[in-house]
């Protein structure tokens, strides 16, 4: 069932300008003439043209024209158009295929992503706008599947997009690395401070060494479990900067697999548009071979004609000459007739 939107009125209005242009009713050239429409839609709407054409066929031929020729023809038509709806048909069906398949790879990708969402929940700030940016990629991704323009520019924009990561990745390790020299230089100035606390300390009373010396040993023990912290937040870090990593280059490769499963589909298209150009010149010649098939039998109809007529008047000369010959013996007779009663008797 057609849905609303494009009506029957409006498919039958371009099938006329693509008529009049010369060009071949088909569901891409009738979208590109109305400029908006779901192929199913158009689809069905060409269907029920195609099928009121086909019943108005069915009007007797013009008086005059041959039934073997007629015939012929319609068969030769028919043959034609329905090669020309099994490539249609196939191609509906390849493309309908083919963009169910993008929808579940777009699905499948949107999935990994929320699943990639829950798990760098814990990310810091700077890495939140990235992956916000990948929800949007998948959604655009998504949502353009009936547009190969559009897969191009999102190419451009992954690129861009992976080329933004590295350099965010490289600004992370830049703060990564200057966090680690301000770490170590507010330690090595902490330890400065103790180091200074303790002389002034064994200078003010021999007897608070030892609890110094334990102090210096605490804050030690504290450098070294906030450095065993650190670097292990550091390589928490770096562990999901690679996942991230792997999940873009995964979309990448699924980017490209479109790409490709693109530039097959239009190699069958164009294929397909070479097969229905060679069902026109068949078409044509046919055309032609009809053409020259109702002037050679009207030329033989003509020799009939002429020889119908040459008969007719050689059996009229050959009439008239028997019956002047009568006429000429009819005259003769009553002389011959005397002749032999005066011809004495032996």
């Amino acid at each position: 069932m057609a849905r609303n939107g494009i009506q029957y009125s409006d498919v039958q209005q371009a099938i006329d300008e693509l008529l009049t242009r010369g060009d071949t009713p088909s569901v891409q050239r009738i979208r590109d003439v109305l400029g908006t429409g779901s192929f199913t839609t158009i689809s069905d709407h060409f269907r029920l043209w195609r099928s009121e054409r086909e019943q108005n066929r069915d009007v007797p031929p013009p008086k005059g024209v041959p039934e073997v020729i007629v015939t012929k023809a319609s068969e030769l038509w028919r043959e034609a158009q329905d090669v020309a709806n099994q490539a249609l048909l196939h191609y509906r069906e390849d493309a309908n295929r083919q963009v169910a398949d993008a929808q579940q790879d777009a699905e499948d990708a949107k999935q990994q992503a929320a699943n990639a969402e829950q798990r760098e929940s814990a990310l810091a700030e700077h890495l939140r706008h990235m992956e916000q940016r990948i929800e949007a990629l998948n959604r655009e991704l998504a949502a353009s599947q009936t547009s190969e323009h559009h897969w191009h520019q999102l190419a451009e924009t992954t690129q861009k997009d992976i080329a933004q990561l590295k350099q965010v990745n490289q600004q992370l390790e830049a703060q990564i690395e200057t966090q680690r020299e301000t770490h170590s230089r507010d330690l090595k100035e902490q330890q400065a401070a103790w180091e200074q606390r303790l002389s002034q300390e064994e200078l003010r009373h021999e007897a608070a060494e030892g609890r110094l010396m334990a102090m210096l040993d605490s804050a030690q023990q504290a450098r070294a479990q906030e450095e065993k912290g650190y670097q292990k937040r550091h390589q928490q870090s770096e562990q999901r900067i690679e996942t991230l990593s792997q999940e873009l280059k995964t979309k990448q490769q699924a980017l490209h697999q479109l790409q490709l499963e693109t530039s097959e589909r239009e190699q069958q298209l164009n294929e397909q548009k070479q097969q229905v150009t060679s069902l026109e010149k068949q078409l044509h010649v046919l055309s032609q071979q009809l053409d020259e098939a109702k002037t050679a039998l009207s030329d033989q109809a003509q020799q009939h004609v002429e020889r119908e007529t040459a008969l007719q008047q050689a059996w009229q000369e050959k009439l008239w000459n028997r019956m002047e010959a009568l006429q000429q013996q009819l005259t003769d007779l009553p002389a011959s007739l005397t002749e032999k009663q005066s011809t004495p008797k032996h």
